[in-house]
């Protein structure tokens, strides 16, 4: 197993002093680098985000991310596959730990979101002429399931998860559009670049987040932070992508209540296409 901080202290004499800053958070506190988003880390060493992947690279890593999962791996807690669980926990023990992490995480995203920001999206929403949800790996989850709701608002809308459908699509959007991006990192490239393309057409960017501080949050018109302490570098976010779910639900009944009875022709017009569906 590498011996990532063992590397970064034989390496801190050969690093420029940008550099240096980066490792000596690191290794005051390398658990939370394991959780923080390369934003978050820059701002702490006091240094920018290119110095923290310079910093990645000098030590043979392809990236910030590559940094993150060798800091997981030789942490006291690398035995660990989701927050608590361990590999002997009985399935009462898992189901436990598991569901509470979940019941936490949607509970500290009401405590601390902005209402006037989620105020802000749901009147975005509410009067766009087409919205577009961006989303991959487990946000495209999120994001096919924001669409499926949606939709029966009859305002015009779609989920893309992949990268060259996302940039595409967004290239053709103008103003009164708003694309919804969710990201638990806030760092993929995919997703910051489609968003970008967007912002230039004059489209409304809403984003859906795992981080407070991260690149894509700040592009965004309005961000909207979900709480999760899972580091979520072995498997795919759990607790912050029922947390984004819930944030996304709120939208939704947010935006049909404004024109409840509107709303309520259409989901009935819905509820009686489906009736030769079921038996």
């Amino acid at each position: 197993m590498r011996d990532t901080l063992g590397l970064i202290r034989k390496s801190l004499k050969g690093l420029r002093n940008s550099e240096k800053k980066v490792a000596k958070c690191v290794l005051s506190d390398p658990e939370a680098v394991v959780r923080s988003s390369i934003t978050e880390l820059a701002e702490k060493a006091g240094t920018s985000e290119p110095t923290v992947l310079r910093f990645c690279r000098r030590l043979g890593l392809g990236g910030y991310m590559e940094l993150r999962l060798s800091l997981a791996r030789s942490l006291p807690s690398s035995d660990y596959i989701f927050e608590n669980v361990r590999e002997k926990d009985s399935i009462a023990e898992i189901a436990g730990k598991i569901l509470n992490a979940h019941r936490e995480a949607i509970t500290h995203t009401l405590s601390r979101i902005n209402l006037d920001d989620l105020e802000a999206a749901a009147s975005e929403l509410g009067q766009a002429r087409r919205i577009e949800f961006y989303g991959q790996g487990g946000s495209a989850i999120v994001a096919r399931d924001a669409h499926h709701k949606f939709f029966r608002l009859g305002i015009p809308c779609i989920a893309h998860d992949d990268p060259h459908m996302q940039v595409m699509s967004a290239a053709l959007l103008g103003p009164g559009d708003v694309v919804v991006s969710i990201s638990h990192t806030g760092s993929t490239k995919d997703i910051i670049e489609s968003v970008q393309v967007a912002r230039k057409t004059g489209a409304t960017i809403i984003g859906v987040l795992g981080s407070e501080n991260s690149p894509l949050s700040k592009i965004c018109d309005i961000a909207l932070s979900v709480c999760s302490r899972e580091a979520a570098l072995r498997l795919a976010p759990m607790t912050s992508r029922l947390a984004q779910i819930a944030v996304l639900d709120v939208l939704f009944v947010a935006v049909a209540m404004r024109d409840f009875g509107a709303t309520r022709d259409r989901l009935d017009k819905v509820k009686m296409a489906l009736v030769g569906k079921r038996y």
